[in-house]
């Protein structure tokens, strides 16, 4: 999909954010606009406009991000057109590099963390509102913007950049990475509310549904494994390790919670993110580009 002639100049570029799911909400309600069929509810014009928005989202994410870093950041500007031929994983690496380059392996692993992070039921908060905002009778614009409201809030889509400043965090007071007893020293205090940001959690760990384990953390693990041996990450993979092997026993007995903890898919996510050069400020947008899938998926069964 192309956007409408002059769209990023004028949409996209006008009003520059660090807010990048914010611009984002407000160029997919100005994409409604040109719209002949916006109101229509039959089924074969809501599925156009969701193949559309999905195949619109990286660039309304990455442009965004290039317009938030040329005015607000004083970086250089660079506006690269998406390849029909490439998926969306492939696509996005190219517009987010100067070069346009990326390999096999990153696109790949960015490939299967979409995939993964594209739905997993119901009952989460942004498809929970795709669906009551459908079911009003609303059109396809401005339920997506309904929902990217919702995934916009720390609770939901931020997850993994919490994970990622927790991780920060943990780097800079554990000096040995292999060394369990002093990783699980300093979880302990995380846990007790004098470490981090002294809300008592490891980000990352646990889910609502989840207990014996994520099943989208175990198919990830294998390939976010296969990225760090390739980037020369091996050292943080191997915090990665520990902390997921002391991390539930340690919140398991201080919580005593006895159904069982085990990571989630979004303790490796951001770190995926990191290998690959990703800006923090794109992590919640890349959630945004993968969920939308199966926001338009729960949108079309609502209508039907």
């Amino acid at each position: 999909m192309e956007l409408p002639t002059n769209f990023t100049r004028d949409v996209i570029m006008k009003a520059p954010t660090s807010d990048i799911m914010g611009s984002m909400t407000r160029s997919i309600l100005t994409l409604g606009s040109y719209d002949k069929e916006k109101e229509s509810l039959e089924i074969p014009n809501v599925l156009r406009q969701s193949m559309q928005l999905i195949a619109a989202f990286p660039m309304l994410a990455v442009y965004a991000y290039h317009a938030y870093c040329h005015y607000e950041k004083n970086e250089s500007m660079y506006i690269h057109r998406p390849e029909k031929d490439l998926s969306i994983a492939e696509n996005f690496l190219r517009l987010l590099r100067p070069d346009t380059k990326f390999t096999e392996l990153e696109a790949r692993v960015l490939d299967i963390a979409l995939l993964l992070h594209m739905e997993h039921g119901g009952g989460n908060n942004s498809t929970f509102t795709t669906r009551v905002v459908t079911s009003s009778g609303s059109d396809t614009y401005s339920v997506i913007s309904a929902a990217m409201s919702s995934l916009k809030g720390k609770k939901h889509g931020g997850a993994n950049l919490m994970v990622m400043n927790m991780m920060d965090d943990i780097k800079s007071h554990v000096k040995d990475y292999e060394d369990e007893e002093e990783i699980a020293s300093y979880l302990s205090k995380i846990l007790k509310k004098e470490a981090f940001d002294q809300k008592g959690l490891i980000y990352g760990m646990g889910h609502a549904v989840y207990s014996i384990s994520d099943p989208r953390e175990r198919v990830f693990k294998g390939f976010v494994e296969q990225l760090a041996r390739d980037k020369g990450r091996e050292k943080d993979m191997t915090l990665y390790n520990n902390i997921e092997k002391i991390a539930p026993k340690l919140i398991a007995k201080q919580r005593q919670i006895f159904k069982g903890v085990s990571p989630n898919i979004d303790f490796y996510s951001g770190f995926v993110y990191d290998m690959l050069d990703i800006p923090r400020e794109l992590y919640t947008p890349l959630f945004a580009i993968a969920r939308i899938v199966g926001w338009s998926a729960h949108r079309l069964e609502e209508l039907i």
